[in-house]
């Protein structure tokens, strides 16, 4: 059916949810709340009280007008949308369908052209509802945010304001079980924030003072005072919404190709029709059946679920994959997804968490120190800074639970690291090519070079001067990195290829344990363009999944991009074709998986409907097809269609095509024998990150 849907309009949007309170549920349409539902409900309402009346003989006077409602009530609005889409010159096939029952109603056949109106509208009905349901698990994120926030005015009173209202640079008080109202970052207080329906983590992020929170997600046991940082119409899950509603608006190629060759088939069919009613007639037929087969070959050589094919199980994907994180921006996104044969990822940020976590504490035999004791004058003396590595060092005491002191005479040299007075001595922290100076043969300078020899990031501690020991830093792998490129390689039948701005050291060791042969380090971003367009020039359709930010070249060149998220970055969200939202990167094989499984369906949609089609035309040629039963296949064949596209709208479709991805049999082509051993195309120096 090429009816439109009329969408929804949003609920009221629950009050906020007890502390511990799952994420709401999605919500669901009422069917009736549905126009076409009500329609359709009313046609059959009526043709179900006229048919006893007309199957016992009643006079017509007590049929017939139940009988003209029917018509009415089931036809008038894909009727009147078809005269609109005539206006505009389309043929819409709607309208064809209300001209057969019409046509059959004027021949003296009103039960037949009934019957089709009926099942015509409640065809129509179970698409609409279908679409509806479809677009509740977009809504139902809406649903997340409160619908009002408290804001703190300048001199200290409290208001409560709708959310749409909050501005950038307001106040915000979430009291414990309540839910954020915008994005922005927690000005005073502590607390627990289950961050599930934005981030995906299973439990509760402890969040202070400098912490990022985001509208939707629920605050614990503690009052937080948040800044708001972003309007509420541009948060993330605001942002989530619009991506998927504009992706629910565009239309796949196959999709516009049927479009294309539905107005020139209509065409045909109506002069095929013309042509079954006229030329019988020259030869003396009788007026009656042959209009009715006419009227039935209108029916059953209609192209509905020859449109209903491709759409559903795109859009179906779509919102699935969008439920279990993953972004995906338009239905031309999903239908090319399945396309891609090779993949090229990025290292930091993409293979690895892309946050720098402490990973090794050597203190110095003449030190004395332990470990702990070693870490916490670290971050004591790093606590004041905002570098990444200083954010690393302090992180690891709080997860190690160790009492960081107060600082005096903080300051910090951009390059070289902090120093700080703790507890009456001097601390200093920093790298060992700055701090040691020409000290040679120092045990610090050999621990340090151990540590970058592993491909750390090491930093030196200093007291009173005196090395004491050194920690060593690295971007911490990704659990599921090795398994997922795995999964790739099998459903590519090529194996992935590493592309990285990071020195060759540090890539081929971390593409050893994730299983990569193909290593091209030290790239600049237009270096990754290149590297793109040298497969694409082999032939290859190419699928980049990077971070999206030194990676938006390469992700707008390539076939389809993929960014991983990290809580909805702009640049993410703005160049990628698909976005990990929840920052898991084992969803990228899976979104893969699901769209060649969308795009199996498409042709399975349309196989069907040739199928009903060809037969329903054969027989009602080559034989008497009864109106009804040609109606009944016509029609059955649209539910058929949309009800087999949407069957990746559930949760088990998303969890079979996870279990694929990961389990799917390698390709031909193997990826071993497709790629030599590890390739260093640019060289950088090799050596930490800098101060």
């Amino acid at each position: 059916m090429s009816s439109p849907v009329t969408r929804p309009s949003p609920a009221t949007r629950p009050a906020p949810a007890a502390v511990g309170e799952p994420v709401p549920p999605r919500r669901r349409t009422r069917i009736l709340a549905l126009p076409e539902a009500r329609w359709a409900a009313a046609a059959l309402v009526l043709f179900l009280a006229a048919l006893p009346l007309y199957l016992a003989g009643a006079p017509a006077w007590a049929w017939g007008p139940l009988f003209a409602l029917t018509y009415a009530t089931g036809g008038w609005e894909p009727g009147w949308a078809g005269l609109q889409a005539l206006r505009e010159k389309t043929l819409d096939v709607d309208l064809l369908m209300v001209v057969a029952a019409l046509g059959a109603a004027a021949i003296g056949q009103v039960l037949d052209g009934a019957l089709l109106i009926v099942i015509f509208a409640v065809s129509g009905a179970l698409e609409a509802v279908a679409t509806a349901r479809t677009a509740d698990s977009v809504h139902g994120l809406l649903d997340l945010a409160p619908a009002t926030a408290t804001r703190i005015a300048d001199d200290g009173t409290e208001e409560e304001v709708p959310t749409e209202r909050l501005g950038v640079g307001d106040i915000v008080l979430v009291r414990p079980g309540e839910r954020i109202g915008a994005d922005g970052r927690v000005l005073e207080g502590a607390s627990e924030v289950d961050q599930a329906s934005i981030t995906g983590e299973p439990l509760p992020v402890a969040k202070q003072e400098g912490d990022e929170v985001f509208a939707g997600t629920l605050n614990g046991t503690g009052a937080l005072r948040v800044k708001v940082e972003r309007d509420p119409g541009d948060s993330v899950i605001a942002r989530i919404v619009a991506l998927v509603r504009e992706a629910s608006e565009t239309k796949a190629p196959t999709q516009l190709f049927i479009e294309k060759v539905e107005q020139r088939y209509s065409l045909g069919m109506v002069a095929a029709t013309l042509a079954l009613f006229a030329v019988p007639l020259l030869f003396g037929a009788a007026l009656q059946p042959t209009l009715l087969r006419a009227m039935t070959f209108m029916i059953v050589a209609s192209p509905c679920a020859v449109v209903l094919a491709t759409m559903p199980p795109l859009l179906s994907a779509i919102a699935n994959a969008g439920r279990h994180g993953v972004l995906v921006k338009s239905a031309v996104v999903m239908e090319r997804l399945g396309q891609v044969d090779a993949v090229a990822l990025d290292k930091t940020g993409t293979l690895t968490e892309g946050t720098p976590r402490v990973t090794d504490i050597r203190p110095l035999a003449a030190s004395g120190l332990s470990e702990e004791e070693l870490l916490r004058l670290a971050a004591a003396a790093e606590h004041p800074s905002e570098h990444p590595l200083a954010r690393a060092i302090v992180d690891a005491a709080r997860t190690r639970g160790l009492d960081v002191p107060p600082v005096e005479d903080f300051s910090s040299a951009p390059g070289s690291g902090v120093s700080a007075t703790v507890a009456g001595r001097t601390v200093a922290v920093g790298s060992p090519a700055r701090l040691l100076d020409d000290t040679a043969g120092h045990p610090a300078r050999a621990v340090a070079a151990d540590l970058e020899e592993e491909c750390r990031t090491a930093v030196l501690v200093l007291l009173d001067g005196t090395p004491v020991g050194a920690l060593g830093i690295a971007d911490r792998l990704r659990a599921e990195a090795a398994a997922t490129v795995a999964a790739l390689g099998r459903l590519t039948g090529t194996a992935p290829l590493l592309v990285t701005g990071d020195n060759p050291r540090a890539a081929a060791r971390l593409a050893g344990e994730v299983g990569i042969a193909d290593v091209r380090a030290g790239l600049l971003p237009q270096d990754k363009v290149r590297a793109v367009r040298e497969l694409e020039q082999a032939g290859r359709k190419v699928l980049v999944v990077g971070d999206g930010v030194n990676d938006a070249p390469a992700l707008a060149a390539a076939h389809t991009g993929i960014a991983m998220g990290r809580a909805g970055s702009d640049l993410a969200l703005e160049t990628a074709d698909a976005v990990v939202v929840r920052d898991e990167l084992a969803t990228v094989p899976a979104v893969v998986r699901l769209s060649r499984r969308a795009r199996r369906l498409v042709v399975e949609n349309l196989a069907i409907a040739a199928v009903f089609i060809t037969g329903l035309v054969v027989w009602d040629l080559a034989g008497t097809l009864p109106l009804p039963l040609g109606v009944a296949g016509h029609e059955g064949s649209t539910v058929i269609v949309g009800l087999n596209g949407l069957r990746l709208l559930t949760d088990a479709a998303w969890r079979r095509a996870r279990t694929e991805a990961a389990d799917a049999p390698a390709s031909h082509g193997a990826a071993a024998d497709r790629t030599g051993g590890p390739r260093d195309r640019r060289r950088a120096p090799g050596g930490g990150q800098a101060r």
